[in-house]
């Protein structure tokens, strides 16, 4: 047995997947780069585009349209040691076709469909969550996932503001999603800054707090019951929960290269609504 070190992209795994059926050897873990040293053997693995397509394209082909989406949504799940189970159900697919992902007794799958479900619930919260800020024209926002759920947020925010420019960050995984009135890329960003809040945009937090603190009635405030339908691990990244002080606070003394920042400075925030 040995330790796959890969670069952490689905490629990546799909071009150890590749060497592992190949080879028939059995991985004890997949460890990213900047992971440290293991008394395993290890075995570096370089993603190897024209391999991850022919193996991606095998598991619709020889599996299911269904089970190709299973295994590239359940990569996005923050599952722990998720290439092995995705291994794991990649083996038995291509060995018993789609039975595998209709087996709800089998454990690994039973955990990757718990994950899935995990992530969908992310997604569809953040999708109603999500606070933007209008920076000279872009609207800008950053949020903090458990799952890598960014790329499928990309195509609904895309669609949903076809005539803005948008830019979402996330804090976890380190990439934005950046769109040009529906036209849209991911890319890798280790750190972000939108810059300070202008005189206007302030004003429209005030607003939007004032709005928040006189909506409820104070005789059936029931803190649990809001818990559960604004649970509070995405409050910290929300216009309503902080004040400018805190917000500023949280940024950076300096601005990478690169960073959104604008002449005035002036941003307005923008709530979603679920859909």
């Amino acid at each position: 047995m040995a330790v796959y070190r890969y670069d952490g992209t689905f490629a990546g795994f799909l071009t150890c997947a590749w060497d592992a059926l190949e080879s028939g050897m059995e991985p004890s873990a997949f460890l990213l780069p900047e992971d440290g040293a293991t008394l395993w053997d290890e075995r570096s693995v370089a993603a190897n585009a024209g391999r991850a397509r022919r193996l991606y394209a095998a598991l619709s082909t020889r599996v299911s349209p269904a089970f190709q989406k299973l295994i590239a949504r359940g990569f996005l799940t923050c599952l722990p040691e998720k290439e092995l189970a995705l291994l794991s159900l990649i083996r038995r697919g291509l060995r018993e076709g789609d039975k595998v992902r209709l087996d709800l007794s089998d454990p690994v799958m039973a955990r990757v469909n718990l994950a899935l479900t995990k992530m969908w619930t992310e997604w569809d919260h953040l999708k109603g969550f999500v606070r933007f800020s209008d920076l000279d024209g872009v609207l800008v926002g950053e949020i903090e996932p458990k799952n890598r759920v960014l790329p499928l947020l990309a195509p609904h925010f895309a669609a949903r503001y076809s005539g803005e420019r948008l830019a979402l960050y996330d804090r976890t995984h380190h990439e934005i999603f950046l769109s040009d009135r529906g036209r849209w890329k991911l890319l890798p960003a280790e750190e972000f800054r939108m810059g300070p809040a202008g005189v206007e945009e302030r004003a429209y937090r005030a607003m939007w707090r004032k709005y928040y603190d006189t909506i409820a009635i104070e005789g059936r405030i029931n803190p649990k019951c809001q818990s559960t339908h604004l649970p509070k691990r995405y409050r910290h990244v929300m216009t309503e929960f902080l004040t400018d002080e805190e917000m500023e606070r949280s940024l950076p003394e300096r601005a990478p290269a690169g960073s959104l920042e604008g002449g005035n400075q002036t941003q307005r925030s923008t709530s979603t609504t679920r859909t």
